[in-house]
């Protein structure tokens, strides 16, 4: 087994596909401000032109490739973008998607096959391109993967689908590069319900007037820790959100409790009466409105601290942290109860 060696962050160039909006345009942001060159990839030029820009403006280094992820040709294009601008790249990130909400049997079969497209095929077409180039430098392809992968969740069948196949390609992949002695790092990255636009963004055939994420929502920038956190060091796994490691932990446990849980609560906790954004609306087969790392619609907190993150990203301190509140709980129990016996 080769031993993996990742470069630090500002040494790095990071290749982030789905770079205009949600978790693509926040790890690109916090990648750039630690100082790494950053490789925009989306199909909307217009908003890729606004996100490299800024981050020039802020003293980073940035550059952008139109491409859609589900043509192999555009996404092999993309390297020689790398190659031109800053002579390679270290990272890769598999990060663009695209949403439909509805119930299978009433989502139509281009629907079905567009989105495996994009969700699934760009993981394949990203990852054997980023590996063709990093196998005789090294470095890291991080893919973002869901716990939906894990547990389908219903009116969401088909993009649950094709991360449960993310899923499998990406553990393919990481098994036969280690076999091959190839010197880089696979991760996946499963991120539970992250405030985003991509409920905008989705294909609606619910027949509500919109869609909403499932609660608890956490900001999108922990996804973005977490991501930057497999481009410099090799892990396997890494779930973003308590909530989402709940709903595996659930379908893992007891699944058939889940399913009924999910039946009687899928198309409550999902549709809304809000579109949200006009201009955002279903960007299935054509580009939107980007830009925005966080959704608009307000539907309750949004979390932006992941304690199940950092115990996997920092466990030794995150092990301390839990033993001092344990500490501080159990000492202001004994106070109580040395008031009360007074």
């Amino acid at each position: 087994m080769v031993a993996l060696s990742l470069k630090p962050l500002a040494q790095q160039t990071i290749v982030i596909t789905g770079a205009s909006s949600g978790i693509g345009l926040a790890t690109a942001r916090r990648a750039a401000r630690r100082g790494a060159a950053v490789l925009l990839v989306a199909r909307n030029r217009v908003a890729l032109e606004r996100v490299r820009d800024e981050l020039r403006q802020g003293g980073g280094r940035a550059e952008l490739a139109v491409a859609d992820v589900a043509d192999a040709e555009q996404v092999e294009a993309v390297v020689r973008v790398a190659d031109a601008a800053f002579g390679g790249f270290d990272s890769w990130v598999n990060n663009a998607a695209t949403f439909v909400f509805g119930r299978v049997d009433e989502i139509p079969l281009a629907d079905h096959r567009r989105l495996f497209d994009v969700v699934y095929w760009g993981v394949v077409h990203g990852t054997l391109t980023a590996s063709r180039h990093l196998a005789g430098r090294g470095g890291a392809i991080v893919t973002v993967g869901s716990v939906l992968g894990d547990r389908a969740l219903a009116l969401q069948g088909p993009y649950s689908a094709a991360k449960h196949a993310v899923k499998g390609i990406t553990d393919a992949f990481r098994m036969e590069f280690e076999a091959a002695g190839l010197p880089i790092s696979v991760t996946l990255v499963k991120p539970g319900p992250i405030d985003t636009p991509y409920v905008e963004h989705a294909r609606n055939l619910t027949g509500a007037a919109g869609v909403r994420n499932l609660p608890q929502a956490y900001h999108p920038r922990l996804a973005a820790r977490a991501i930057l956190y497999a481009c410099t060091r090799p892990v396997r796994d890494l779930y973003v959100g308590g909530s989402g490691l709940a709903t595996t932990l659930a379908g893992t446990l007891a699944p058939r409790l889940t399913d009924i849980a999910m039946e009687l609560t899928a198309r409550r906790l999902q549709t809304s009466d809000d579109p949200g954004r006009p201009g955002m609306r279903d960007s299935l087969h054509a580009v939107r409105e980007d830009l925005a790392e966080r959704g608009s619609l307000r539907q309750g907190p949004v979390r932006r601290t992941s304690l199940v993150l950092e115990a996997q990203v920092n466990p030794l301190a995150t092990a301390a942290r839990s033993l001092g509140e344990a500490t501080l709980a159990a000492g202001a129990a004994s106070l109580r109860r040395l008031l009360r016996a007074r």
